[in-house]
């Protein structure tokens, strides 16, 4: 394998040990056993944990805006746009209610371990945000375009948190309606 396939398969399996298993609890022999290779070898890709997190942030901010990217060129409209946001609650159901969000629980596992990373990691929230105030100032909210975008992506977190305790994915559904509901509220108050 190449080196630059072996470094990105090193951080596919961080990322989902990260996630499944939290940062703090996954060890070098972890990823280095999944990866399939040895942990003297595991150490020419990375000398520390940190710079494995590091790698699995910028992963995540990549894919993050690629996943954005992809909502803009498949739909035409703001409302569309913020919809698929709300419905990546129901598409994720099942791993966010056996692990949570992955944002959400690495930004918040960073910051219980006052982490040097934890404002990389919100960084993935930031770019959520932005774009949320984006699709609401496209739609006529300039006034209320940030509020709105974090109250969505507020609303989307609190959401995962409940589904992850309570295993529950009709609440989900119930919640990505509410969100959506409200959302088309707030619109109907733009025209008014």
């Amino acid at each position: 394998m190449a080196a630059a396939s072996t470094r990105h398969n090193i951080i596919e399996i961080a990322d989902d040990l990260f996630y499944r298993g939290g940062f703090e609890a996954t060890s070098f022999a972890d990823i280095a056993v999944k990866a399939g290779i040895s942990r003297g070898n595991f150490y020419y890709y990375f000398k520390t944990k940190d710079e494995i997190l590091d790698a699995v942030i910028d992963r995540r901010l990549q894919r993050t805006q690629a996943m954005l990217d992809g909502w803009e060129a498949q739909a035409p409209k703001p409302r569309e746009r913020i919809v698929a946001f709300i419905e990546l609650l129901i598409a994720n159901r099942a791993p966010i209610m056996a692990h949570g969000c992955p944002v959400g629980t690495l930004c918040a596992e960073l910051a219980k371990l006052d982490h040097v990373h934890q404002e990389r990691a919100a960084e993935i929230f930031d770019l959520f945000a932005h774009w949320l105030e984006e699709q609401f100032r496209a739609l006529g909210a300039n006034e209320t375009a940030r509020e709105w975008a974090l109250h969505v992506l507020a609303w989307s977190q609190g959401v995962a948190s409940l589904a992850t305790a309570f295993k529950d994915g009709d609440f989900i559904r119930r919640e990505v309606a509410d969100i959506t509901g409200w959302l088309d509220g707030r619109i109907a108050s733009l025209s008014n």
